[in-house]
């Protein structure tokens, strides 16, 4: 029988050193930790509230949202169409109506705060029947606002 060298069976803990090593012996490496890190961590439960009651820094204000379920938007015609013409969408109004005094009728707010989405061009000869704005009304307020646009002549103030 021919002289070999004596084999040597190693165990595997100088299989990792040798991967780390090498370069792509360590990126293989260090991906199997991540891995195995995110497996671990697995689904949490429903993330905690944050705690507002620390004082740190600048106080953070929310905006007052209303749910989108509660919001329409409302095609109303406003008298006068100059006043349109100052409108922008994101504006702020409050919606008036204004009925015929010598039917009794005076003015009355209808829908306070509403936001203006959309202020289309008016048409050619419009003007004289006002013009076209469309809001974000709240869904209570919404048919009282459109049922006066039938009726009254609706005006808008800027909030």
């Amino acid at each position: 029988m021919p002289p070999f060298a004596p084999v040597r069976v190693r165990d595997g803990r100088y299989g990792l050193q040798r991967l780390v090593r090498r370069r792509r012996g360590a990126l293989v490496a260090g991906l199997a930790v991540a891995a195995a890190a995110l497996v671990a961590a697995g689904p949490r439960a429903a993330p905690q509230p944050a705690r507002d009651d620390r004082a740190r820094g600048h106080p953070v204000e929310r905006p007052v949202r209303r749910p989108a379920a509660d919001v329409v938007t409302a095609p109303v015609r406003i008298a006068d169409a100059a006043a349109v013409r100052l409108l922008r969408p994101g504006d702020r109004v409050d919606v008036i109506a204004a009925e015929d005094p010598s039917t009794g009728g005076g003015a009355r707010v209808l829908a306070r705060g509403v936001r203006v989405t959309k202020v289309p061009e008016p048409l050619e000869g419009a003007a004289e029947s006002g013009a076209l704005v469309v809001l974000a009304v709240p869904r209570a307020s919404a048919a009282r606002v459109v049922g006066a646009s039938a009726t009254a002549r609706l005006a808008v103030t800027l909030c």
